[in-house]
C-alpha cells in the first residue's frame, strides 16, 4: 500500500533560520503562487489534502516560522500544527475555517457535495472563476494554474469531506484572521461565525486575493 503524504515544494538555503510556510487550498500546487514568494527567505508551499501525513523534520533547522494559510489550507493547517512544537513567530488565516463543508461554518454542504460530485474540467473552470471573481483575475490565475487534473481534484475533495467529517477540534490558533468581503466559496458571514472572538481583519478581496500575497509574503 502507498503511504500517501502531503506535498510540499521548498525552496531551501542552507545560510537561512526563518521559514515562510504556506498551506495553499484545495485543488492548488506550488505554481500559482510563485511569483508572490519572497526571495529573501526560504519558503514551503504545501498543498494536496488528500492526506494530512506531514514530515516536520524539514522544518527542524528553522528558528522563525511564519505560517500562512489560504482557503480549505486552515483547515489542513490546524489539523497538522496542532500539538506540534515548532517555533511560529505568528499565524495568519486567510478565507477559510476549521470546517471545510458545513452550513453555517464553512462552505454550504450541498455546494460543497455538489462541486465534488459534478467535477470535470468545464465546473472547475467555473468555480475557479467564482473564486477569481472576475474574468480578468481569473486570466492572470490561468497563466500560472495548478498542474494537476479535475479527478485528481475530486479524489482530493473526497478525502477533505471523510477527513473533516471526524469529531476533532485541533487546538493551533490563529494571531489573524482575514476575511474577504467579496468572498464567494467561504462566505463572509460563515467565516466570521466560525472565527467569532478572533482576531477578525476584513479585506475588500475575493476568495483569491492576490494582493493580499505579496502583503503577507513579504514582512521583515
Amino acid at each position: 500500500m502507498t503511504v500517501r503524504k502531503i506535498k510540499a515544494k521548498v525552496d531551501r538555503d542552507e545560510t537561512r533560520s526563518r521559514l515562510l510556510l504556506f498551506f495553499a487550498g484545495w485543488g492548488m500546487d506550488e505554481h500559482p503562487f510563485m511569483e508572490y514568494l519572497p526571495a529573501d527567505r526560504d519558503c514551503m508551499v504545501c498543498y494536496d489534502y488528500r492526506s494530512l501525513a506531514f514530515d516536520d523534520s524539514q522544518l527542524t533547522p528553522y528558528e522563525d516560522i511564519r505560517v500562512v494559510a489560504w482557503s480549505v489550507g486552515v483547515w489542513a493547517a490546524s489539523r497538522i500544527l496542532t500539538d506540534r512544537h515548532l517555533p511560529v513567530t505568528e499565524s495568519i488565516a486567510v478565507n477559510g475555517t476549521l470546517w471545510p463543508a458545513d452550513d453555517e461554518r464553512g462552505i454550504a454542504t450541498a455546494v460543497f457535495r455538489g462541486t465534488m460530485e459534478g467535477l470535470n474540467e468545464k465546473t472547475l473552470h467555473k468555480f475557479r472563476r467564482r473564486m477569481c471573481g472576475s474574468k480578468e483575475a481569473l486570466e492572470r490565475f490561468t497563466e500560472h494554474a495548478p498542474r494537476r487534473t479535475a479527478d485528481d481534484l475530486r479524489e482530493e475533495l473526497e478525502q477533505i469531506a471523510e477527513l473533516s467529517a471526524e469529531p476533532y477540534l485541533p487546538s493551533f490558533t490563529w494571531d489573524k484572521i482575514y476575511i474577504g468581503l467579496y468572498d464567494k466559496i467561504f462566505l463572509p458571514a460563515n467565516q466570521r461565525k466560525a472565527w467569532e472572538g478572533g482576531n477578525i481583519i476584513p479585506v475588500e478581496c475575493e476568495h483569491y486575493p492576490p494582493a493580499l500575497w505579496n502583503e503577507l509574503f513579504n514582512y521583515e
